[in-house]
């Protein structure tokens, strides 16, 4: 589809029309935001013989699945101290900003500094702390944190995220939700069904990776455990009960459409479900996942669903407005957001 359309005799320009489309991203890995230029400059604060610009490059290259969690890893291990938090927090809301996107929900792994790292995360809280606020301050996107656990660590260790999270939450009222990612096969949501629950009672919001690399099995447990959000879903179009689940109950699905691809969950973009979700009536979100690991961001994805999948101007409306209202925002903050979308022209 052309990157101009024709509308009411006046032409407009699809790329910028959906930068302005006031925006919100549910799906986002702070680690995953590293840039390969952000990550030379960590290399050279840390590293003995600091990457290349090639060479970081070449470190967001690989061939599948496993290959993008080595990759992910590569990048986290260079992430070493509270400072370096700051940087990208700060580095990640400018880029937000520039793609059009109002408010972001971040997943954070706790579950990297506590078992990777081997130390305590309120420092690395502080940090992310300054960068947020500084960042809002400056470019105006607003950040929630969804403090994440790496499920193939083990219950033990998300049970420690999870409480850590709920410790911290009134210290910091940013900390809104958890979630579990990493390797769906090494950590099945059922494992955790007792850990969400405590977590709930807490007042934490509820999300969680599903069928991302595994089947709809994966998918029934996150909502059997109680997750308000799914992260992914891929493998929700393999089950029409669940479809048909999903569709009544209206749970937001955060879609990740590159991530997919380039991960190797889905083959290819042309066997991508995200105009059948939405055709079949699934509450979707556009989202990026790990953007410079993906080669895209928010704003490429939206291009992407209207010129790959044919989505019209109006249903990207109604993405944009979905992402709002399957937001953990405050209802008066959700409300303001939404009639900016509705009133966008």
């Amino acid at each position: 589809m052309a990157r101009r359309l024709a509308r009411r005799d006046t032409e407009i320009d699809i790329v910028e029309w959906l930068r302005g489309l006031p925006k919100a991203e549910l799906h986002l890995h702070l680690e995953g935001t590293v840039k390969p230029e952000t990550l030379v400059e960590l290399s050279r604060r840390h590293d003995d013989k600091p990457l290349t610009l090639e060479q970081a490059r070449n470190l967001y290259q690989y061939e599948n699945f496993l290959g993008f969690l080595m990759s992910f890893k590569a990048v986290t291990e260079r992430l070493k101290g509270p400072d370096d938090y700051e940087l990208i927090t700060y580095n990640m809301i400018r880029e937000l900003a520039s793609q059009g996107v109002v408010h972001a929900e971040v997943y954070i792994s706790f579950g990297i500094i506590f078992f990777i790292k081997q130390t305590d995360v309120e420092p690395y809280v502080e940090a992310i702390e300054r960068g947020r606020r500084r960042g809002e301050k400056d470019f105006g996107t607003t950040v929630l944190w969804i403090i994440d656990a790496v499920r193939h660590f083990g219950v033990d260790e998300g049970a420690r995220v999870f409480r850590k999270a709920a410790e911290l939450r009134d210290q910091y009222p940013s900390i809104v939700g958890i979630g579990i990612g990493g390797d769906e096969a090494r950590g099945p949501a059922e494992q955790f069904r007792d850990l969400y629950r405590e977590a709930k009672a807490a007042g934490l919001r509820l999300t969680a990776h599903a069928g991302e690399s595994v089947g709809p099995e994966s998918i029934w447990s996150a909502i059997n455990i109680g997750a308000e959000r799914i992260g992914h879903a891929l493998a929700a179009q393999h089950d029409p009960e669940l479809l048909e689940v999903l569709a009544q109950k209206q749970i937001p699905l955060e879609i990740n459409i590159t991530s997919n691809v380039k991960t190797g969950c889905c083959k290819g973009f042309d066997e991508h479900p995200v105009k059948e979700y939405f055709e079949s009536g699934l509450m979707i979100t556009l989202n990026s996942d790990d953007p410079p690991m993906f080669g895209s961001d928010l704003l490429s994805e939206y291009v992407l669903a209207q010129q790959t999948y044919g989505f019209t101007m109006e249903q990207m409306r109604e993405l944009a407005a979905n992402a709002v209202e399957a937001s953990f925002l405050d209802p008066t903050r959700k409300l303001g957001l939404l009639k900016r979308v509705e009133q966008y022209i």
